[in-house]
Order: C-alpha cells, then structure tokens, then sequence
C-alpha cells in the first residue's frame, strides 16, 4: 500500500483525507510543486523551494513555523524511502489554504506530499519528437498570479483534454493577447538561427523551475538567449522547438501543423545542461 504525507503525518494513500470543505478543492486556492528525486537527492531543490515560498508570500499564505524548506525536503525524501522509489520519483507537494466558505476565519496552511516511481525514460532526450498544436479555446490571463503552480488549473486542463482528442502530445496555450504563454506542462522554448527565445514571464507562462535553471545556465554559458512575446508565426517559423519541466527536463518537438522541426541544438542543450544536474 503507498503511503503520502498529510500536514507531516504518514499515511495510507488510500484513505480520506481531503474534507469537502477544502478551499483548494473549492475554489482552486493553493498551489503545488513538482520535483523529481534521483539517487535521495532533490533536482533543483533550491529552485523549488524558492519558488515555493515566494508563491505563497504572493498568495498572503500565514505560513508556520513547521512548515519551512529544511523540514519539507526532509519529509518528501523519507515519504520516497516509505514508498521504496527513492531512486527515482515524482513528487508532488499541493498546498491550500483551510476549509471553509471565502470568508471563513480558517486559513490554516494545509500540505500534501505524494510520490510515485519515474519511468528511467525520463532521463533521457525522447527519441521520438513531440506532436503538438495550439490550443483555440481559452486564453491565459497576464496578471500578477499568472506565473504560479496554482490549483485553478482549467484551461491548462482543458487544453489536456483538447491535445487527447487530436491524438497530440501536448497543447499549447496563448495568453489573452494571443501571444504563447507555455503548454499544458511545460515551458516553451524556440531555436532560430543562433538565439533562442522563450515566453517572457509577463507573457503569462508558469515561473519553471527548469526554465529558470536553463536560462541561468545559457546565459552563464553565452548563448543568445531572448525572454520576450512569441507568436503562433514565429513557432512555425522556428528551427527547432523543445519544452521543458523539472521531470522531463528537455522534450523536443518534431512538428507543429505541417511544420517539422529539427534538434540538434535541442541535443547540445540538453547533453550540457540537463544531463549535468547534480543527482
């Protein structure tokens, strides 16, 4: 039987532990980390801490004194031991925000670690590229919240749902000014010519942990790296296209439409940097 983590305490994954009230479950108001573990040890655990805890200072979260990036890694990696996949897993921390109505006086900090085993798939570039599209019916909005993991997840969900009914291997979403944000579970990154470009974080796309590692180590490296609008134009004119999230890492995209991609640069980028986080 697996085992997760409730507010520090172990227990079997299959019993109750979410109340109806729940304002995550509510009203979408939490927000959620997810890192990969190889070898007992936290990928990027830095990064995700910092970006823990700076999302819940936006989101006015009253945070305890129990609950802190020393103690939480060390609860994620004992939960990994319980499950017996400390070698290589998928974690997921979802934080809310009490139980209750909007204005309801609990806001107590509420915390959930799950982990599952990762496929050793996920340490390598995928061999076969992704098909992709972009998402036609809903936009992301471009305000102050937009960069978070949130729990208010329905575009990104739906887009899901559109990627699985037209058979594709990710979908991306625009933001309200139809401009790409990232897709559905990753961040957006293009190749033309010698520079690379992403989405600007006010283009609405998720603060990535691995987006953050990549352009901190492209920059270091010297690359020509550009964090600005990207439009559906520009991805279809691009040399190569890749994505990135702190499981995956790299994927590459073989084609969007009837535009086909190569990767080259996508594998020197990957064999540099990805393969190289210390495990």
């Amino acid at each position: 039987m697996a085992t997760i983590c409730v507010n520090g305490k172990f227990t079997d994954a299959d019993k109750a532990v979410l109340p109806a009230s729940n304002r995550s479950y509510r009203y979408g108001d939490g927000l959620f980390e997810t890192m990969k573990v190889i070898n007992g040890c936290i990928q990027l655990a830095n990064l995700h801490m910092d970006r823990l805890f700076k999302s819940l200072s936006l989101l006015k979260f009253d945070i305890p004194g129990l609950f802190n990036a020393e103690i939480i890694q060390k609860k994620i990696l004992e939960l990994c031991r319980h499950n017996e996949c400390e070698e290589m897993a998928r974690v997921r921390l979802s934080v809310s925000r009490g139980n209750g109505g909007l204005y309801d006086e609990d806001r107590k900090l509420q915390y959930l670690v799950e982990c599952w085993p990762l496929n050793k798939s996920v340490t390598q570039l995928n061999e076969n590229g992704l098909v992709i599209d972009i998402y036609p019916d809903a936009a992301k909005n471009t305000d102050r919240f937009s960069n978070l993991k949130s729990a208010n997840f329905l575009v990104y969900s739906m887009a899901a749902c559109y990627a699985r009914e037209n058979k594709l291997n990710d979908c991306l979403v625009l933001n309200t000014l139809q401009q790409i944000a990232d897709s559905t579970i990753a961040n957006l990154f293009l190749v033309k010519g010698e520079t690379i470009f992403t989405p600007a974080l006010s283009e609405g796309c998720v603060n990535g942990v691995m987006r953050r590692h990549l352009l901190e180590s492209l920059t270091a490296a010297d690359y020509a790296v550009k964090e600005t609008t990207i439009s559906a134009d520009e991805l279809l004119t691009a040399d190569e296209v890749f994505l990135t999230n702190a499981i995956n890492g790299i994927r590459w995209v073989q084609r969007c439409r009837d535009k086909v991609y190569s990767n080259l640069k996508t594998m020197e980028i990957y064999r540099r940097f990805c393969q190289t986080i210390p495990a």
